[in-house]
C-alpha cells in the first residue's frame, strides 16, 4: 500500500458501535444499514450460488473429518455461501483451490474455552491459537462478509488474558498485527473498532521495543521465532538482526501512524512516522548487501550472512524500500533458476547456495524447501512492486506464473491439500499427511487472487483502484461477485467477447448491481465509488 493510498483517508462509512455482548463475543453494527446487510448472504448480480455447491460436496467426501470445530463439514456450504465472495474463472483449478482454501479456513474457526471468544487455529490438532500467521489470518479474513469472528479474534490476542491484558504468547512469534489491522480497515472501513484499539496497539509496539530492540535501532530475533526454523543464515538459538521482524516493525509503525491520524492523535502519528523513517534507514544501512543486491541477515558477529533467502523480499510487503533507488534489482533472483525459481514454487533460499536443502527433512527446514507462508508474503510484496515501483525487472507474467505454480502445489494424491512445506522439485509435502499439518492455516490464497490477479488495491479513500495482474491472452473470463468493500457490494467481471456472462465484453465493475466502469481490454481502472 503506497503512501498516496495510505495517507489519503477520504470519506468514511458510518462508524460502528458495540451493541451486544454474549459469552465474551463482541458484535458490531453500523449506525447505518449497510453493515446489517453484510451479515446476510451476499447479493449476487451475475453468479448463482448453486453453481458452486459441488466443490464443497467434493471436499466433504475427501476426509473422515477427524477434528470438528465450530462449523462442521455438513454445515460448511451454508457458512461459505453466507460469508465468501463468489468467484469463477476459466481455469478450473484456480476456481477449485479458491473454494478449497475457504473451506479449509472454516475448519479453524472455534470458540476458545477460557474466555469464550472466536479464534482461528493454525494446526487443527492444537486448539490454542498461534501468533506466527496472525497477519496472514487477518489479510485473508478481511474479505469475509461477517467480520465479527475476526473482531473477536483480535480481542482474544490484545485483551484476552487475565485482567484484560494481551496474551503472553502473542510475542512468541514475530508478527505484523498493526499492519494487518490497517490493511483490514482499508477493506472494511470499520473506524470505531480500529481506533478503539490504538492504545493497545501502541503498547504492543513498545513491548517489542523493550524486548528486542538493539542499540543499532534494529530488532533481533531467533530464526525459529520468526517462524523460519533451520535456516542457512541463522539458528534456533542465535540472536541475529533479521529482515522479517525488522520489516514487520516498519510496517507496524507506518500503520500506527495512519491509525493515529484516523483517531486524530497528531503527535502519536508523528512519533510513529519518525520511528518508521529511522527503522527504514537502519534496515537499508545494515541489512542491504550491496554486493549481493539483496536484503540479508546480519549475524551476531556483525557480518552479513552472505546468502540470499526468500525473507529478503519481505521489505516490499510493507513498501519499505524507496522507489527509484535501485533496490528492485533484488527481484531478478525471483525468476532465476539458480535463485528462487523451482518447478513447484519459490524456494526459501537461493538454489545456487552450497547449503541449499542441507539441513535434513521433517524438522521445519527453511533452507530451500517451499513454504506457503513465505510464498504468500513474496507474492504480496511482488504485487506491491508491480503496482507502485517503476522498474523493468519483473512483470505481471512473473506474478501470474508464480501464482499458478502456487495453485498447482495444492495437491496430495491428486486431491486439494494445503500443508506446511513441500519439495521444490516434485511437489511432495514434506510432512506427508501428518494430522497436525493437514489444512495448515499458515498462508493466504484468496487475498492474492483478489488483490493481485484481479487487482483490487484497497485504499483509504473512495476511489476504487483496480490493477489486474492477469496477463492478456490467459483467461477469457472471470467474475468475483458479492465482494464486500467500503460498505458496498462489488462485482468485478472480465469477459473477453461478452458471451460467457452476457453482461457485455471487456472488464467491468458493478457496485450494488450498477455498472460504474468498463474498459475493452484488461488494464487499470480508477473510479470513484458511488
Amino acid at each position: 500500500m503506497n503512501l498516496r493510498r495510505l495517507l489519503n483517508l477520504g470519506k468514511f462509512i458510518p462508524q460502528r458501535r458495540v451493541v451486544a455482548f454474549g459469552l465474551g463475543v463482541i458484535a458490531f453494527t453500523n449506525c447505518g444499514a449497510a453493515d446489517s446487510d453484510a451479515q446476510r448472504s451476499p447479493p449476487l448480480y451475475i453468479l448463482k450460488p448453486d453453481a458452486f455447491a459441488h466443490h464443497i460436496e467434493h471436499f466433504n467426501t475427501m476426509e473422515d473429518e477427524p477434528v470438528v470445530n465450530l462449523v462442521p463439514n455438513a454445515e460448511s456450504w451454508a457458512w461459505l455461501k453466507t460469508n465468501v465472495p463468489f468467484f469463477t474463472c476459466d481455469d478450473a483449478e484456480v476456481e477449485e483451490i479458491y473454494w478449497f482454501r475457504w473451506w479449509s479456513l472454516r475448519k479453524h474457526l472455534r470458540i476458545e474455552p477460557v474466555n469464550k471468544r472466536h479464534v482461528f487455529t493454525e494446526f487443527l490438532t492444537k486448539a490454542r491459537p498461534v501468533s506466527s500467521a496472525l497477519g496472514h489470518h487477518l489479510m485473508e479474513g478481511r474479505w469475509l462478509r461477517n467480520q465479527s469472528p475476526y473482531d473477536d479474534y483480535v480481542m482474544y490476542w490484545l485483551r484476552g488474558a487475565q485482567g484484560g491484558k494481551p496474551q503472553g504468547h502473542l510475542h512468541k512469534y514475530s508478527q505484523w498485527l498493526q499492519h494487518a489491522l490497517w490493511q483490514r480497515w482499508l477493506v472494511t472501513q470499520d473506524t470505531a473498532s480500529l481506533t478503539g484499539l490504538l492504545d493497545d496497539l501502541v503498547a504492543d509496539y513498545r513491548r517489542w521495543e523493550s524486548e528486542k530492540c538493539t542499540e543499532s535501532g534494529l530488532f533481533w530475533q531467533y530464526d525459529v521465532w520468526d517462524a523460519m526454523e533451520e535456516s542457512i543464515s541463522g539458528g534456533r538459538k542465535t540472536k541475529n538482526l533479521r529482515p522479517p521482524l525488522n520489516a514487520y516493525m516498519y510496517g507496524n509503525a507506518r500503520a500506527l501512524a495512519a491509525i493515529a491520524r484516523l483517531a486524530e492523535k497528531v503527535e502519536t502519528a508523528k512519533e510513529f512516522d519518525r520511528k518508521a523513517d529511522e527503522l527504514r534507514r537502519a534496515i537499508i544501512e545494515k541489512l542491504w548487501n550491496n554486493d549481493a543486491k539483496f536484503f540479508e541477515v546480519r549475524r551476531e558477529d556483525g557480518t552479513l550472512a552472505d546468502v540470499r533467502e526468500e525473507l529478503g523480499f519481505i521489505p516490499w510487503y510493507f513498501e519499505l524500500p524507496e522507489p527509484n533507488k535501485g533496490f528492485e534489482i533484488a527481484w531478478k533472483q525471483l525468476t532465476d533458476g539458480k535463485g528462487f525459481r523451482a518447478p513447484f514454487g519459490i524456494t526459501t533460499a537461493e538454489r545456487r547456495h552450497p547449503q541449499f536443502r542441507s539441513h535434513g527433512v521433517g524438522n521445519c527446514e527453511w533452507d530451500g524447501a517451499v513454504w506457503p507462508f513465505a510464498t504468500a508474503q513474496t507474492l504480496t510484496a511482488l504485487a506491491n512492486v508491480l503496482d507502485d515501483y517503476p522498474q523493468n525487472v519483473v512483470n505481471k507474467r512473473d506474478y501470474f506464473d508464480a501464482f499458478i505454480t502456487y495453485t498447482h502445489s495444492h495437491r496430495y494424491d491428486g486431491k486439494p491439500y494445503i500443508g506446511e512445506y513441500l519439495d521444490e522439485v516434485n511437489g511432495r509435502w514434506l510432512k506427508g499427511k501428518d494430522p497436525r499439518s493437514r489444512y495448515y492455516n499458515h498462508s493466504t490464497y484468496a487475498d492474492l487472487l483478489i488483490t493481485g490477479v484481479i487487482g483490487l488495491r484497497p485504499r483509504a479513500d473512495d476511489m476504487l483502484d483496480l490493477h489486474p495482474l492477469l496477463p492478456e491472452g490467459t483467461w477469457a473470463w472471470f467474475c468475483i461477485d458479492g465482494l464486500r468493500y467500503h460498505g458496498r457490494d462489488l462485482t468485478i467481471v472480465w469477459d473477453l467477447d461478452g458471451q460467457h456472462f452476457g453482461h457485455g465484453s471487456g472488464l467491468a465493475i458493478f457496485v450494488n448491481g450498477k455498472e460504474i466502469a468498463r474498459r475493452a481490454q484488461l488494464g487499470p481502472i480508477n473510479v470513484r465509488l458511488p
